[in-house]
Parts: C-alpha cells; structure tokens; sequence
C-alpha cells in the first residue's frame, strides 16, 4: 500500500489519461473548461473522492502546466492502453483508479460506487454504460496482476483496453447499479468533437438552472 504524506496508508492511487492528440477536437481536451473548471480539474476533483492521489498520464510537453505529478507513457502511439499501462507501471497502490480526461462528468460519487467492489475477489471493476458498452476508462485495475496483463498485450499488437477488461477477472457493474447516482445519464457523455463540447455546455447551463451538477 502507498503512504501518503500524513503517514496513513490507502488502496488506490488515481491517474488520468491525457495523452490522446485530441485531432476531432482540434485543442488539447485536457484544457477545455465546463462549468468555470478544465476537464482536468473536474476529473481529478471527482478521482480525490477514493484516491489522495492523483496523477496525469500525457506524454505532452507543457503536461505539468496542469499542476498534477505527470506520468509518461512508456509505449508511444499506442493510445489508450498504452496510457493505461503508464498508470499501472507508475502505481504505487494495490488498486489504479484510471479515467480518461474526455469524459468530464464523472463524479466522486460514481468512483465511490465502484471502489466497493474492490472487496470482492476480482482484478479490475468497470461500469457498463446504458447502451451496453463497457466502459475501460473510468475504471480500477489492480495494479501488480493488470500491468502485467496490459505489457504482454502491448507487445502481443493489441491495443484495445477492453481486451484487457476480457483477460483479468473483472466485475462488470452494470446501469441498474449506478441508476441512483445523480446525474446518472450523464456520466460516461463523451466530449470528442466541438460539437461535444457544445452539448456539454449547453447540458451545464440547463442544469445549472434548476441545480448545480455534482463533481
């Protein structure tokens, strides 16, 4: 387990993933701003709510401008499970809490969902989203057993993070067992392409009218 500076010891260590080339977006995702805070902030506001710790995976030159200790990825040009990997090799706690920066409303309160299966006898909890797609990046990982998993299907070609999810033991949490979470509907919205951007906007502003969205 990793100490943290007060001497106390945690489970999870968190780590975002902002390495992509944000080419349908044309500017670093990592930077855009909802709701007066950048992906980032919002990102690892919501990741303190299980982890005391929180890193950024980018291989990006001006990465530390974004005031989180920066992870580099060890395998370039390999997107996200390359990212994925990076945090795994870099984690110092038995569990990785792993989100990717273009998904800006997930909450504190969804990773805290998911933390708790962490009791049971698995290597790696991820939620499924309503239209039935795995979700590989906002989700935990046990670190040892995942990285070597995630290093041996990198140097097999493979560079899809759901096969990783197929090849550990892993416990699918499925919408029935988030549906209570606030704002539930939005919290694997992908923000890709400016007109991403615009709708997410656009849901802030139509929230933020009647109440404030939960981080």
């Amino acid at each position: 387990m990793l100490t943290s500076r007060l001497g106390f010891m945690f489970e999870i260590e968190g780590f975002i993933l902002a390495g992509g080339a944000s080419s349908r977006m044309g500017r670093d995702k990592a930077r855009l701003r909802l709701d007066g805070a950048t992906f980032v902030e919002r990102i690892a506001q919501a990741l303190s709510a299980i982890a005391p710790c929180v890193s950024l995976v980018s291989a990006r030159p001006d990465s530390a401008d974004l005031n989180l200790p920066v992870v580099p990825d060890v395998f370039r040009s390999c997107g996200a499970l390359g990212g994925l990997h990076a945090a795994l090799k870099a984690c110092r706690a038995p569990w990785a809490a792993v989100v990717s920066c273009d998904l800006p409303f997930v909450t504190g309160a969804l990773l805290l969902r998911l933390a708790t299966f962490t009791a049971l006898d698995c290597d790696a909890v991820a939620p499924v989203q309503r239209d039935g797609r795995v979700q590989p990046l906002c989700a935990l990982y046990r670190s040892t057993v995942c990285f070597a998993r995630a290093e041996q299907l990198l140097a097999d070609g493979e560079l899809r993070p759901r096969v990783l999810l197929q090849q550990v033991r892993t416990r699918f949490v499925v919408p029935d067992e988030l549906n209570d979470l606030p704002n539930d509907d939005l919290l694997f919205l992908n923000i890709n392409t400016p007109a991403d951007f615009a709708q997410a906007q656009e849901i802030i502003e139509q929230r933020s009218e009647s109440k404030p969205l939960s981080h």
